[in-house]
């Protein structure tokens, strides 16, 4: 079960996990690099993302996350 300061880390994380992709996002279409560097810059972002969005869930597991535990 989630306890609520459990819930609340992880609303607040989320919350500036997409301010800073809000940022990243518009500073990549600001500089407006040529396309093959803009296709992989996002391509990187979006990976990001995701690994970043993985990482959230498995926080969420009893006992934290399997992938940093010692």
């Amino acid at each position: 079960m989630i306890s609520l300061s459990g819930a609340i880390y992880v609303l607040v994380y989320l919350c500036v996990a997409g301010l800073i992709w809000w940022l990243l996002s518009y500073a990549l279409e600001a500089i407006n690099p040529p396309e093959p560097f803009h296709k992989v810059a996002r391509v990187v972002l979006i990976v990001l993302a995701v690994v970043v969005c993985i990482g959230i869930l498995l926080s969420l597991l009893p006992g934290g996350s399997p992938l940093f535990r010692q």
